[in-house]
């Protein structure tokens, strides 16, 4: 009974750290990007949503990646840090490349809400394979 104890107390400690990593990411990716997406996506706008929605996918599979294949708590917790930190360098370098990403997003170019979620999901897939 007492292993099974650990065992739940251990998966709760896990579960809430994983919501909370990914909780901390979206709130800092949120006041990064130069517009509103919750904004754009309650006005019915698709781009903006597949542009979030891959970056949040993205880092979610790391942070799955490093709860799958990492040591220790700690491990996972530096790990999952410096994924966000890679994760977040990665849409700075990609708004430097696509300057017109802005005015895109804002105007509902799914075609490049698509594009930014695919990299940011290739990031995170990438990112999280490291871990392993």
């Amino acid at each position: 009974m007492h292993m099974l104890i650990q065992a739940l107390g251990n998966y709760v400690l896990h579960l809430f750290t994983g919501f909370a990593l990914v909780g901390v990411f979206v709130w800092i990716y949120l006041r990064l990007t130069p517009y509103c997406e919750i904004s754009l996506i309650r006005k019915g706008c698709v781009a903006p949503a597949l542009s979030f929605g891959g970056t949040l996918i993205g880092f979610s599979l790391t942070v799955a990646s490093g709860l799958l294949h990492l040591p220790d708590y700690l491990h996972f917790l530096a790990w999952s840090a410096a994924a966000m930190l890679i994760q977040l360098v990665a849409f700075l370098l990609l708004q430097r490349a696509l300057p017109e990403m802005k005015r895109a997003l804002e105007d509902n170019n799914v075609a490049m809400g698509a594009l930014i979620g695919a990299v940011a999901l290739s990031i995170g897939l990438i990112s999280g394979a490291c871990l392993s």
